[in-house]
């Protein structure tokens, strides 16, 4: 018999909130190629993804410039005009956590993979992040999603049972890496089909 699900575990960045380097990348550059081959050869996730396993922001803008001396201005972009990457809230989905949050009934967490030092700056601008019981956020760690050991810590710091909680994240290596702990997941693609996946995992919601 499926347990009640007491636990809803949100991903911030693509889920709640709307990120893109882009954003600040077609004011450096004058075309969306060199937008493009920039991010994908030279500052690339892969790279951003270690500030989000811990990595200081200094030592990981130094790593670049000694590698590509040429672009040092624009690599020094990144970190010291990252809060122009924030797009802003996925507004219909902050409206589903608000409602989530009203009806008092489920415990609401949050796991991220997020640099320890850009968090704080998050924080500050959007209010939504209080709603949470608690955010476990990767870069204070010095772990990250896939890893199934952050999985593990969220569920043992706020003493969550994994047979009653559910899963939301953009990324769908996440989301598989959750669903092979046991932990009930859903791959978010749009804040209609969360509703929808929501509703069958019988969470009771008002269309948004």
């Amino acid at each position: 018999m499926k347990q009640e699900l007491t636990t809803i575990i949100f991903d911030l960045g693509g889920v709640l909130i709307d990120w893109d380097p882009r954003q600040l990348y077609r004011q450096i550059f004058s075309t969306e190629v060199e937008v493009d081959n920039f991010l994908k050869e030279i500052a690339t996730m892969d790279w951003n993804e270690q500030q989000d396993a811990g990595r200081s922001l200094d030592v990981a803008t130094q790593i670049l410039v000694d590698q590509y001396p040429q672009w040092q201005q624009e690599i020094q972009a990144y970190y010291s005009r990252w809060e122009e990457m924030l797009v802003g809230p996925i507004h219909r989905t902050v409206a589903l956590l608000e409602q989530l949050k009203s009806q008092d009934k489920y415990r609401l967490l949050a796991l991220t993979n997020w640099s320890a030092e850009t968090f704080p700056i998050a924080l500050r601008r959007y209010d939504f992040l209080n709603w949470f019981e608690g955010i476990l956020v990767s870069g204070e760690e010095g772990l990250k999603k896939p890893d199934p050991a952050i999985y593990e810590l969220i569920l043992k710091r706020y003493g969550v049972n994994r047979k009653e909680s559910i899963f939301i994240d953009d990324n769908l290596r996440n989301v598989l890496a959750a669903r092979d702990l046991g932990i009930e997941s859903i791959h978010y693609t749009s804040t209609d089909d969360l509703i929808d996946q929501l509703e069958q995992a019988g969470v009771s919601l008002i269309a948004t």
